[in-house]
């Protein structure tokens, strides 16, 4: 699956679906049904920036973009679409190719 564009004036996933699609990334947390959280752990500062430079890659590539916090040994991202201030699919798209870069 690819991430798709929101236009707005969609509503935010809620309820029995978002638990129902959230269970499919267990490792994110879903922060007040708005948005999801997880950190990334890395032995140093170089593979958590190699990190950081896939995710922004993988995001200009799906036309994504997370938010990505950068530390010594460990990244952390917060996905949410922003045109409508909640979560949608795409969210849980782009989480599983996140996880994706951080299996390989």
């Amino acid at each position: 699956m690819s991430c798709v564009p929101c236009r707005g004036g969609v509503p935010p996933l809620a309820g029995d679906e978002l638990a129902r699609i959230s269970a499919q990334v267990a490792d994110w947390n879903v922060v007040e049904g708005h948005h999801l959280e997880r950190q990334f752990e890395f032995p140093n500062f170089q593979q958590a920036l190699d990190f950081t430079n896939q995710v922004g890659a993988l995001a200009e590539a799906e036309g994504h973009h997370p938010d990505i916090y950068l530390a010594w040994g460990k990244v952390g991202i917060t996905i949410w679409t922003h045109k409508i201030d909640g979560l949608t699919e795409s969210d849980f798209v782009l989480a599983a190719k996140i996880d994706g870069l951080h299996a390989s």
